[in-house]
């Protein structure tokens, strides 16, 4: 998500046409619909509309401790991430200095924050309670996504044209190595019950699974008909993981325990970020088109719910498991202004 000028379609021309891409295609044994899903509207009720400071530039992930309440949001356009407490619907800072502040998480246990400056490439650790920085890292090439792996205390960062995961120590910001994937790459994830890190890779069209002991990849999944594999999200109890391929607007599911492509359906065009609440088994995918699709997960299948036009610009998507409610930054809100959209489901 996003380029060194604030949008990340300009790095590549063919996304500038989504629509000459949602060709229909054949994954396996099952096909996509050509067209972004609009049959049903979204399973969606307003709660609020959190007005947030600075311009209307582009903004891009974001991160939730939910059992505090604060939503760190990657202010990309503006080069700072953008600090709201959901609980009480207030803005409590902005962190500035971040250049082109890009993929942003938050790890509650460590009480840590963890930006990618793509800027200048590198890793920003913060202080979660006082915004301090207290650490940087260099990266590849355009640090994007970001993922933690709990079990070694190791910080991924996705290095999309760098084609690269650089491993950075949560505590210290040391540099443990680097993963050369071989082209451009989409974002990471771990799979905490095969203790392995997942990543799209959008640039050799497949998934690959990288053992995070040895920062060596053990296994690569082809992709046909997903065409710019990007945004990535798992169910691990379930053995799932869901990859959004942003050039042809389609959405994969890939059967872990098999290691085979499971379905495809169609999304909004496309598909930037996707967030999975593992409690009601529901799956969100926020597009750059602004539509947003809705999927429920049973039995390793999944069934759309609803989508539709959310809002310009809704293409980041934050899941509260506790609550349900999802969350989506908007570079302009009802009164012009950069806001906040809270939604909780009606189904």
């Amino acid at each position: 998500m996003g380029t060194r000028t604030g949008d990340r379609r300009r790095l590549r021309p063919a996304r500038l046409l989504p629509a000459l891409v949602r060709a229909s295609i054949l994954v396996g044994a099952c096909s996509s619909r050509s067209t972004p899903p609009e049959s049903g509207p979204l399973p969606l009720r307003p709660v609020a509309e959190i007005a947030l400071p600075g311009d209307n530039s582009r903004f891009d992930y974001g991160s939730l401790d939910s059992e505090r309440g604060l939503l760190f949001i990657a202010h990309l356009g503006a080069s700072e991430v953008i600090e709201v407490d959901v609980h009480t619907q207030q803005v409590v800072r902005t962190i500035l200095n971040l250049p082109q502040a890009h993929g942003v998480l938050v790890v509650p246990e460590l009480r840590r924050v963890y930006v990618t400056a793509t800027g200048d490439n590198r890793l920003v650790l913060l202080d979660e309670d006082t915004a301090a920085v207290l650490g940087q890292a260099p990266t590849g090439d355009y640090p994007d996504g970001i993922a933690y792996d709990p079990k070694r205390g190791a910080v991924w960062t996705t290095n999309e044209s760098g084609g690269s995961e650089t491993v950075i120590d949560a505590a210290t910001a040391h540099v443990r190595g680097t993963v050369d994937l071989g082209g451009d790459v989409g974002n990471v994830a771990y799979d905490p019950v095969a203790d392995q890190m997942l990543v799209a890779v959008q640039g050799t069209g497949d998934l690959a699974a990288i053992d995070p002991e040895t920062l060596t990849v053990i296994r690569r999944l082809p992709t046909p008909g997903c065409r710019g594999g990007h945004g990535l999200a798992l169910d691990p109890p379930a053995r799932l993981a869901f990859v959004a391929c942003e050039d042809n607007a389609t959405l994969l599911t890939v059967d872990l325990a098999t290691w085979k492509t499971a379905g495809a359906a169609g999304v909004g065009g496309q598909p930037d970020v996707l967030a999975y609440d593992q409690g009601a088994h529901r799956l969100y995918v926020a597009a750059e088109s602004g539509t947003v699709s809705v999927f429920d997960q049973e039995g390793g299948h999944l069934t759309e719910v609803g989508s539709g036009h959310l809002a310009d610009g809704a293409h980041v998507v934050v899941v509260d498991p506790t609550t349900h409610h999802t969350f989506y930054p908007i570079p302009s809100g009802d009164h012009g202004r950069p806001a906040l959209l809270e939604r909780a489901p009606t189904t």
